[in-house]
């Protein structure tokens, strides 16, 4: 009989938060900047220099729904690698900022919590660029220092989708919370992958190893797949799992050793000599918990119970905070719940899909949208000229009651000459008119068609259909 077996995984999640300066200087954040553009002498290292506590990541930081520490203070974390340009990295390993919290996931096998074991806060390291041209290795420090807190769950999932759930709610939490947009292609969310795995029904953990690179949801499921089956293949073969480092690369599928995985006194933590604790008080807490947003699960519940949406509209349109709040706002607009719903599922989703955006881009204002859809409701143009112009608001946020106006788009409302030209294109088609009558009903979808490409687009189906079949 065949061992079963079990797959034990933690994950340490790495976020760089949304501020606008470094976590200890006054150097921008911003993503994309030419290499080594955005730094001082603080975060490249340079001899002398002294860090300064941005505040702004521990209010972020407190925005969890962990214990929190009240006295916060900061270790050295000392290992030499070149993207490191102090030799050291400002940490919490002592006093993290948030201890023994917890998320709630679902995934097919049902609900769980999955437990965090602790976030702290730290400095990010710089970046490596290989370059294959010159067979060397350049590093970019514009990275160096931007604060960072690094989320270490418990062992606490079983697979893939369970790991996927986790960060999906991780990822969702703190876009809500607009502490970070949590772009792994961008490197703003990483996360680290513990697996071990052990026969089914036994209490010791197995030997784990930690997987790095990985930078798309995809990649995280396909890593812990190969990882998990390259495991059981030492194990069955009578070999030992080694504790170390390995490198995921998606490409081959195939993970690589990288180091032998560092145990806490490798680094010879100790205090941070440059910054004094920071205390945080009660009230403080107090205000930041009154602060905090309305997050994805209570929103997806409001949807369905105030605007009565679908659980199926709901689960979509929160699925991003850009997508939720254009969602509100058209709709306070409008009042049309379900009229918004669907121009935001259908259509905008359609082009976000062809243009292969994020919904974080979306740049078309709910009062343009809430216009459109007043326009289509109004009967002043037809819904197939409605999505030709949402496609120009979509890309260009034009006032689509100027837009409809200057291009002649309104629907023909004189039913004179509608009739007119719909007698004119009976009389042409007298095979369409004797397969209607002789019980052919599609038959006069052609003669529709025609009519609509005669007024150029311009008219209502609904009248044209109800004319055609007075004269037929």
């Amino acid at each position: 009989m065949m061992k079963q077996y079990e797959t034990v995984i933690g994950l340490e999640v790495h976020v760089e938060l949304a501020t606008k300066t470094k976590i200890f200087c006054s150097c921008s954040t911003a993503f994309g900047g030419a290499p080594n553009t955005h730094t001082c002498p603080v975060c490249t290292g340079m001899p002398g220099s002294l860090p300064v506590l941005n505040k702004q990541v521990v209010e972020v930081g407190l925005a969890t729904n962990c214990e929190i520490t009240r006295k916060n203070i900061f270790d050295r974390k000392n290992y030499f690698y070149p993207d490191n340009p102090q030799n050291y990295q400002i940490s919490q390993l002592y006093y993290p900022i948030c201890r023994n919290g917890g998320v709630e996931i679902e995934t097919s096998a049902g609900k769980k919590v999955i437990g965090i074991h602790e976030i702290h806060m730290e400095e990010d390291a710089g970046k490596l660029i290989h370059d294959d041209w010159e067979d060397c290795s350049l590093v970019d420090f514009n990275r160096s220092g931007v604060p960072l807190i690094e989320i270490v769950s418990e062992p606490d999932m079983r697979s893939a989708e369970e790991v996927i759930a986790y960060l999906d709610k991780l990822r969702m939490i703190i876009q809500y919370l607009g502490a970070s947009d949590c772009k792994l292609q961008e490197g703003s969310m990483r996360a680290d992958v513990n697996l071990s795995v052990r026969e089914a029904g036994a209490e010791k953990f197995g030997i784990r190893t930690e997987m790095k690179n990985l930078n798309s949801f995809k990649a995280i499921a396909r890593a812990i797949e190969g990882e998990r089956e390259r495991q059981i293949d030492l194990i069955e073969s009578g070999k030992e799992v080694i504790q170390e480092t390995r490198r995921w690369d998606d490409n081959k599928e195939y993970s690589y050793a990288m180091r032998s995985k560092e145990d806490a006194q490798d680094y010879r933590y100790f205090p941070e000599p440059d910054l004094v604790p920071v205390v945080i008080d009660d009230a403080w807490i107090e205000r930041v918990k009154a602060a905090q947003p309305e997050f994805r699960d209570a929103k997806k519940a409001r949807y369905v119970a105030e605007f009565e949406l679908p659980e199926y509209d709901a689960d979509i349109l929160t699925s991003s905070k850009k997508l939720a709040d254009i969602f509100e706002e058209t709709t306070a607009i409008c009042k049309k719940p379900k009229k918004v719903s669907n121009w935001l599922m259908v259509e905008t989703m359609r082009l976000m899909k062809e243009k292969e955006m994020e919904a974080d881009e979306l740049s078309f204002s709910p009062e343009n949208l809430a216009k459109l859809i007043e326009l289509a409701d109004s009967g002043a143009i037809n819904s197939s000229v409605a999505k030709e112009v949402f496609e120009v608001i979509f890309s260009e946020n034009v006032d689509p009651d100027q837009y409809v106006e200057e291009k002649g788009l309104k629907t023909v409302q004189d039913e004179g000459a509608l009739r007119k030209t719909i007698e004119e294109i009976v009389a042409a088609n007298p095979q369409s008119v004797a397969d209607y009558r002789s019980g052919k009903e599609k038959a006069i979808g052609f003669l529709v068609g025609q009519t609509m490409k005669a007024m150029k687009g311009k008219a209502d189906p609904g009248m044209i259909n109800r004319i055609l079949k007075e004269l037929l």
